[in-house]
Parts: C-alpha cells; sequence; structure tokens
C-alpha cells in the first residue's frame, strides 16, 4: 500500500476535501480554505501522487489517484465529504464520485468537462525539462528561462510555488516531471460515459475559459442529474486565483456546512 496523502488540514466541522489541478498542489488552494473553514468546515487540501508534499510513483492515472484518495479518506476516518477539485482534480472528483457516491455529499467540478481533451501542457512541460538543476539556478534564473516557453507570468508564478530547496544552493521542483512527460495522456482522460452520481453537484466555470463549452452541457446533465452550472464572468481556468471573492461565494452558498 502506498504512503497516504500530504495535506494540509484546517478548521472543525463538515469534511470538504479540495484537489488541486495538473502540477498544482495543496498550498495553492491555502486562502480557500481558510475562507471555509471560517464556515465551520475541515477542510483537507490534499496534494496528489506525484505533487507537492506527496510521494512519488511510476504509477499515474486516475485509477490510481481514485484509490489514493480513498485511502485518504479511510485513514481520517471520513465517512462522508463534499468534494471540490480543480481541473484535473475536478476530472478526479467526477471519477471518484461515481466509483464511491456512499462517500460524497455534495460535489463541486471547477472548470473541467467530462469529456477527453487532447495533451495541450507541451509548452509548460518543454519548459520545465529544459531547466537543469545540476547547473544550480537561482530561482529568478529558473523564471527567466521558462519565460522563453511560458510567457504568461501568472502560470509561471503558479509552477514556480513548486520549486523549492532540497539543500542549500540547490532547488528542485516537487512535482514528479518525468512521469508526467512519460504520461502526457493520462491527464486528459474521459470519465467513463457511463459514469453516475445523483447527489447535488455544481460545475463552475470562467467565462474567458475554453474547458466547459456549451457542447459539453448535455454530457454533464447526463451524468450528474442533480446539476447547476454557474460562469464566473471575466475568469480563466484558474477561476478561483483570478475571481477569488466570486468563486468563494457560488462555491459557499452551495455546500451546507
Amino acid at each position: 500500500m502506498n504512503p497516504i496523502l500530504n495535506s494540509i488540514i484546517t478548521g472543525n466541522g463538515t469534511p470538504l476535501v479540495i484537489i488541486h489541478g495538473f502540477l498544482g498542489m495543496s498550498d495553492n488552494w491555502k486562502t480557500f480554505a481558510n475562507q471555509m473553514a471560517e464556515r465551520q468546515f475541515q477542510v483537507h487540501a490534499v496534494d496528489l501522487r506525484n505533487h507537492g508534499k506527496s510521494f512519488h510513483s511510476a504509477d499515474w492515472n486516475y485509477d490510481f489517484m481514485v484509490n489514493d484518495l480513498y485511502q485518504y479518506m479511510q485513514a481520517h476516518n471520513i465517512e462522508k465529504a463534499h468534494i471540490l477539485g480543480h481541473s484535473m482534480g475536478g476530472k478526479l472528483a467526477m471519477i471518484f464520485a461515481a466509483a464511491y457516491p456512499e462517500l460524497v455529499n455534495r460535489l463541486v467540478v471547477a472548470d473541467i468537462a467530462p469529456r477527453y481533451y487532447k495533451p495541450h501542457h507541451d509548452d509548460i512541460l518543454n519548459g520545465l525539462a529544459a531547466v537543469d538543476f545540476s547547473k544550480k539556478p537561482s530561482r529568478q534564473e529558473v523564471d527567466e528561462l521558462l519565460q522563453s516557453y511560458i510567457p504568461d507570468f501568472g502560470t509561471r508564478q503558479f509552477l514556480l510555488k513548486s520549486l523549492y530547496w532540497i539543500e542549500p544552493g540547490q532547488l528542485a521542483f516537487r512535482f514528479n516531471l518525468p512521469v508526467f512527460l512519460a504520461n502526457k495522456e493520462a491527464v486528459g482522460t474521459q470519465v467513463n460515459p457511463e459514469a453516475r452520481f445523483q447527489m447535488p453537484t455544481l460545475f463552475v466555470r470562467g467565462g474567458e475559459s475554453k474547458y466547459i463549452q456549451e457542447r459539453d452541457e448535455a454530457d454533464i446533465q447526463r451524468q450528474f442529474s442533480d446539476v447547476r452550472i454557474e460562469t464566473i464572468a471575466g475568469a480563466g481556468h484558474w477561476l478561483h486565483a483570478e475571481k477569488p471573492a466570486e468563486f468563494f461565494q457560488i462555491v459557499s452558498s452551495f455546500l451546507p456546512s
């Protein structure tokens, strides 16, 4: 059995499990977790395998991640929880809710649909792979190298959150980049079209994002029978970071504590 996922646990009350997206980590959700903790939730922001401070493994797909989440809830004696997932974490949340509906109270999916997404992170992955840590670059030098691959400042700042000092003078990424490079198709895997979840479900999409389109709505409504879809105007894919007040308001009004 694998080690239990690392997490940041905040507050007391109804369990709420937050699942970050690809190349993310639990720390990305610190502000939102603290807000929800103030509303009488016990928030579990997890690091998925190969991310953050959780274990690394060559085995990496949604089936493994679903089992990790199940083992996490068992280890923490969570009988039932609200589950919130963003992007890859949202897809994992959908698959988990369909597999273990008895463990899920309400489901929140942030800016991802059940459909297949072809690999589209090549520029990011190529930029990360170009960083040669044997040369002991500084944080600023890593940022400057990434800039030619990833011009968007916000995306680079998001990625640099996973940069840490192994020892004085030696940086590394927390995520398991070699496994991601070897499994580029895994992130975009389609949720089984036969999967169903009947408890209340909320999809939140960014108005400027292309991840959930009108053509996705029929599949969402077919697979999630008690669903509503909300749009945050002016937000892109990282809607919780770009429009945090609006995201908090929509989610907190949906989840009973």
